[in-house]
């Protein structure tokens, strides 16, 4: 298919239109105008491009681009060597952000909630990209914690008493510890996100409700490979999912 057909379907499907973001969403370094073969990965680290490249991909998609709205625009060190090496070998950078993180289907929130089992019930949270739900049957936190990190394969780092039976859950993928005291409000037993910010902490033992830190990429690697089947069984394309592991 056509680059720009690639751009166009994303668009509609991920209704790039609707989010105000904090970078591009959609084509953010040109490639072929051909494609036949599509990498993904979270971020588009030199790790991710170096291995996509080398496989013989016409365009790869991320869910962390280039061009973040606080960043330095000049073009030097990292930045340069990374688009310098999609140019020359004629590659294509598409990426997707709070766009994956909303989509209802393919999306790093409903991936991560049917990985996890639970059974969402409601959104909220800017342009609704939190998701609410329940695990059933109920759970101890720490049952609940070692769950989590058997399907993650990332031990989460969790704030609460571990005796707790949690049923109520709320989560967004991600950085998104700032939904904590909504997530609280709509009556949350436990709030799974990426990271933990220091008044996490505080706002978890004070209110009773745990947190769980599961990993910014561990809980964003899923909607991105979603996105990349999706468009490989529907283009009759060939897809390879480039995973650079971060601790993160």
């Amino acid at each position: 298919m056509l680059l720009n057909e690639l751009r166009d379907y994303n668009a509609s499907l991920l209704q790039t239109g609707l989010f105000k973001d904090y970078c591009p969403n959609g084509v953010q370094v040109e490639g072929r105008a051909e494609v036949r073969r599509i990498a993904s990965g979270v971020t588009a680290s030199q790790q991710v491009l170096d291995a996509a490249i080398a496989w013989g991909a016409d365009a790869i998609l991320v869910h962390h681009g280039y061009f973040w709205r606080s960043e330095d625009a000049a073009i030097t060190g990292i930045k340069k060597r990374r688009i310098a090496e999609l140019l020359h070998h004629d590659v294509s950078l598409l990426a997707y952000h709070l766009p994956l993180d909303a989509h209802p289907e393919l999306g790093n929130n409903a991936r991560l909630g049917k990985l996890l089992g639970l059974t969402e019930q409601g959104r909220f949270g800017e342009q609704n990209i939190a998701c609410l739900g329940e695990l059933e049957p109920p759970q101890t936190l720490a049952q609940f914690a070692a769950w989590i990190g058997g399907r993650l394969q990332r031990v989460p780092q969790v704030i609460g008493d571990n005796t707790k039976s949690i049923r109520k859950v709320a989560w967004c993928s991600g950085g998104a510890q700032g939904y904590f005291e909504e997530a609280i409000a709509r009556g949350a037993d436990a709030f799974i996100t990426g990271e933990i910010s220091e008044q996490s902490f505080h706002i978890a033992n004070e209110s009773g409700v745990a947190f769980i830190a599961a990993g910014h990429h561990a809980t964003e690697r899923h909607g991105i490979q979603a996105l990349g089947e999706h468009l490989a069984e529907r283009f009759g394309l060939e897809h390879k999912f480039f995973d650079q592991d971060n601790p993160v």
